[in-house]
């Protein structure tokens, strides 16, 4: 997670995180929203990776599919939202 989105969240929300840590319970990932830009192309982002390093990665549908198999091997969780892209028929 990155310093600026741990210090814009509530201390009761940040306690809760510090409690599943040490429990080693994952919390709950949040919902992409399209304030969350891609870092290749600043597209709206649809995948979150975090790496062995904790640094997250964000990318938009077409970086994700490029930089798929990469992104695999290396890293700890890969947050896949680009199911929302499907055409409402």
């Amino acid at each position: 997670m990155s310093a600026s989105k741990f210090w814009g969240r509530s201390r009761a929300q940040r306690e809760e995180d510090e409690q599943n840590a040490a429990s080693g319970a994952q919390p709950p990932v949040a919902r992409l929203t399209a304030m969350d830009r891609c870092d290749r192309c600043g597209a709206q982002a649809y995948v979150r990776v975090l790496l062995p390093s904790f640094l997250e990665l964000l990318f938009c549908a077409h970086h994700n599919r490029q930089h798929a198999t990469a992104l695999a091997e290396m890293a700890i969780d890969i947050h896949d939202e680009t199911g929302r892209l499907a055409h409402a028929a």
